[in-house]
């Protein structure tokens, strides 16, 4: 392997669990992964984090600070990587990393739109020694796009069927669907919380950054007042093209929403809560794919979520007779997919194709992606 034909996707989603890594290579409507790795956050990292993504004013020391570690941490999780597989720079076309997002306001919002994601590009190709690709969101955002989800363009190129009606769901901190049909535009948005509550209440009751096969909230009680109230959230409501992030979805928020139910003092414990909090992930999700109003014939799951049994056994009782799988069933798997779409995005970038998908982000057209960091 001495000649430069692989590029690596670097993610970190709005779960805030690790930065996944992964070695792809591109060929015509297909790809190989030669192999992936997971990073650690730090613990105290992930406190300056959270507190970045805060709704309140934070320091721009503390921003300007993050953002390096963070670009240190996505390029410690590149190099990692690259020894694992016995990759130098030399066979590295280009990274692509989708940064750490800590605010995101799009079009519609009381906001001018902007989104921030941080990790310093300029170090993580310093540290690399690799050309960098990164700050994929902004370009479609300048067009009057959400920025986001930006990976449905990348599951119509890899997981499209000619006949079949698919929806790609990837369950990160926050769930977006992407439509897949033989004979419609795809599209796709963000359908609500995906594990962002759930490991957010899990870290706080059990000290445990996430629920473990969904084990703690299966052995709860769902409180079907709580549920009610949970659903009036106004994002729920809202017409696609839509995103949205832990400026919406925040367990200041669900305090507010306890606060209000008036039967929350029925709920008998924190476990009762994470169990409700499992059904409300599964119904906001399950209420957009009925929102389609036409026949689906498969969903296949990518994310952290895919890994929640409890949650996993809740959607599939919501969807019925529907096919529910996951991403291995498409030859890549669930931790990878989002790696794999900012790999791809990469590439875009490279050859100057565009990346986003005006059907999807509501951008007034399409548009390569991403600026390009040279070491």
């Amino acid at each position: 392997m001495n000649q430069s034909e692989y590029f690596i996707g670097l993610m970190s989603g709005t779960s805030m669990d690790s930065i996944d890594a992964v070695a792809i290579k591109f060929g015509k409507d297909k790809l190989e992964c030669l192999g992936s790795h997971k990073h650690e956050i730090p613990k105290i990292i992930k406190k300056q984090l959270a507190k970045l993504c805060q709704s309140n004013d934070s320091s721009i020391a503390l921003f300007g600070s993050t953002d390096i570690q963070m670009g240190v941490l996505f390029a410690e999780a590149a190099k990692s990587l690259m020894s694992a597989l016995r990759l130098t720079p030399k066979n590295i076309i280009a990274i692509g990393c989708h940064g750490q997002t800590i605010r995101h306001s799009p079009p519609g919002g009381p906001n001018i739109p902007f989104s921030i994601q941080i990790g310093d590009p300029n170090t993580i190709a310093t540290r690399t020694n690799c050309p960098i690709v990164a700050d994929f969101r902004r370009a479609d955002m300048a067009l009057g796009g959400q920025g986001a989800p930006l990976t449905p363009a990348f599951h119509e190129i890899f997981f499209s069927h000619p006949s079949l009606v698919r929806i790609i769901l990837n369950i990160g901190g926050i769930a977006n669907i992407t439509v897949l049909s033989p004979d419609r535009l795809c599209i796709g948005f963000d359908t609500g919380p995906g594990n962002v509550l759930l490991d957010g209440w899990c870290l706080r009751h059990q000290g445990n950054p996430f629920d473990e096969n969904g084990n703690w909230g299966a052995g709860g009680t769902i409180c079907k007042a709580l549920l009610r109230q949970l659903k009036k959230h106004p994002y729920l409501k809202q017409s696609s093209p839509k995103s949205t992030g832990r400026e919406s979805f925040n367990l200041k928020w669900l305090e507010q929403q306890l606060k209000d139910n008036r039967n929350h003092n029925a709920l008998s414990a924190p476990q009762d809560v994470q169990a409700t909090l499992c059904k409300f992930t599964a119904d906001t999700i399950t209420s957009c794919i009925e929102s389609l109003k036409f026949p689906i014939d498969e969903i296949y799951v990518c994310g952290g979520g895919a890994r929640n049994q409890a949650l996993m056994k809740t959607l599939k009782q919501n969807v019925g007779s529907v096919k529910l799988y996951t991403t291995e069933n498409l030859g890549i798997h669930p931790d990878n997919v989002e790696a794999a779409a900012f790999a791809w995005l990469a590439m875009r970038r490279i050859n100057s194709f565009p990346g986003n998908l005006p059907s999807v982000t509501g951008a007034s057209n399409s548009t390569v992606l991403g600026g390009v960091y040279l070491p």
